[in-house]
């Protein structure tokens, strides 16, 4: 496995990625649900902005092939659920063939590693109960929960920070 960063013309390939990572959710969620969460991830708008903003990176196979990706949006980006003095970590997903690799940890990591470089103080990220090995990763990172937040999708959710 390889590390890098992600770039425009990955933007196809991180649909296609985040589709079959976040698929394993379908039966979580309601079938309007997993509709609305489809389409966030079927708009390549979505990974445009995000490398628009800050870092993205990626982990490719052997075979060059997109197996996990991660984004650093910096601070000064507030949204309803970050204070603008907060970088945030959006969108951790791995392919589920290489789950347990330790990808997911290490692209949050790079995350991590970015924001110290860029002088950010603290990190925020949102994660949900269905998403149960990221919220160990994202601890065993130090994160710490923050607050519940109002459900999306119809799941509990947590804000995480990262003091750095």
């Amino acid at each position: 496995m390889q590390y890098r960063m992600a770039n425009k013309s990955d933007v196809e390939a991180l649909k296609t990625l985040a589709l079959k990572a976040w698929s394993g959710f379908e039966n979580e969620l309601t079938p309007e649900n997993w509709t609305r969460l489809k389409g966030n991830l079927q708009n390549i708008k979505t990974y445009e902005d995000l490398l628009a903003k800050g870092p993205g990176f990626v982990c490719v196979n052997n075979d060059d092939k997109i197996v996990g990706m991660s984004f650093l949006v910096p601070s000064g980006e507030a949204t309803d659920l970050f204070d603008q003095n907060w970088c945030s970590i959006r969108f951790v997903s791995v392919d589920p063939d290489y789950n347990r690799m330790g990808i997911g940890k290490t692209l949050t990591q790079k995350c991590i590693d970015a924001a110290r470089l860029n002088g950010e103080k603290t990190i925020a990220l949102h994660t949900s109960e269905m998403m149960s090995a990221a919220r160990h990763i994202y601890e065993s990172l130090g994160f710490k929960i923050l607050k519940e937040i109002e459900p999306r999708l119809g799941k509990r959710y947590w804000i995480y920070l990262l003091k750095i």
